[in-house]
């Protein structure tokens, strides 16, 4: 059957209309993309120029918050990480091992006008630093979580060993009052003349509820009753807890380590503890045979003994000695 010829080449003219015109839509759509991605470039260089000109004058604004968050969830970790190891963090609390501080903690010291935070290897004065701090981390409810506080420098009687200053175990979520205050809060005391000593808080993740074999310590305890080494404890329990929150603060001597040592046992009785008991009985009497005469009769004793003034140049633990004394109180009595 033959075909109108008329016909035909209004078809082929019909079908060149149709790719003549598809050709043209993507000419136009190639030039429009061009034309965006020209004035994307454009203002992007606009926009970094106006940028820099405004960083220059000071007026650049930047969300610290935004880059802060941002800097937590990225390199955060691993720079922290980097600073621990500097100061020497890992070494002395595992020896050998070492973590990475996924969980960031925000740690401020309350100084009623103003909030001291923690951050890695800030320094903190004693005075500063006096009460617990507040603690906080991302958590939710289902998990259990146990604080350490621990100053590695300060030990008085062993290298190696550190005090521990606040021990909460079983924490819920981020409910930090919630946790069993095994260890109450103990103020920093580093002695005059040592320098900078470190203090270091690690957020651990428990498995499940803990049960951990510490003495229970208050804030009248002794002080040898804190002794505490981080490495032979979590080898005990590192199948049931993880390491996961660091922060930590340097701090050197203030007058407020004078007051906290004043207000402890005095350290001529501290002392005496670690001396042999049959060298403190002999001076106790020899101390009270020195003033016996078996040929005359003894002295009596004063009606009233802490009303007669002592020197005033005397020592104040010398004056509470020579009180007891005329109390009939020796010291193998405290001891």
């Amino acid at each position: 059957m033959s075909t109108c010829p008329l016909l035909a080449n209004s078809k082929a003219l019909c079908g060149f209309n149709t790719i003549a015109s598809e050709y043209s839509l993507i000419a136009s759509s190639k030039f429009c993309s061009e034309k965006a991605l020209m004035a994307s470039d454009l203002f992007s260089s606009d926009w970094s120029l106006s940028s820099s000109v405004l960083a220059r004058n000071h007026q650049l604004k930047v969300n610290l918050d935004e880059v802060r968050n941002e800097w937590l969830n990225t390199l955060g970790p691993h720079h922290k990480k980097q600073v621990a190891e500097h100061y020497g963090i890992f070494e002395h609390l595992y020896g050998e091992g070492y973590f990475v501080p996924f969980k960031n903690l925000d740690i401020f010291y309350d100084l009623k006008e103003k909030a001291l935070p923690v951050y890695c290897g800030n320094v903190i004065k004693p005075s500063e630093a006096l009460n617990s701090p507040t603690v906080s981390y991302e958590s939710d409810g289902n998990t259990m979580w146990t604080l350490v506080l621990s100053s590695l420098d300060g030990h008085l009687n062993e290298n190696d060993k550190e005090y521990v200053h606040w021990f909460i175990a079983n924490i819920p979520g981020n409910h930090i009052e919630k946790g069993d205050r095994l260890v109450e809060y103990l103020q920093p005391f580093p002695l005059k003349g040592t320098g900078y000593h470190r203090y270091v808080f690690v957020l651990y993740k428990q498995n499940e509820r803990m049960i951990y074999d510490l003495p229970q310590v208050s804030s009248s305890s002794p002080l040898e009753s804190r002794t505490f080494e981080s490495r032979s404890w979590y080898q005990k329990y590192q199948d049931k807890i993880t390491p996961a929150g660091l922060a930590f603060y340097q701090t050197d001597w203030d007058s407020s380590v004078k007051d906290y040592f004043h207000n402890k046992e005095p350290f001529n009785l501290y002392m005496d503890k670690y001396r042999d008991p049959k060298q403190i009985n002999k001076e106790y009497l020899l101390r009270k045979l020195n003033g016996v005469d078996p040929f005359q009769k003894p002295a009596s004793r004063l009606r009233f003994p802490n009303a007669h003034a002592l020197p005033k140049n005397m020592p104040s633990w010398l004056k509470l000695h020579e009180k007891k004394i005329r109390m009939s109180w020796g010291r193998i009595n405290d001891v």
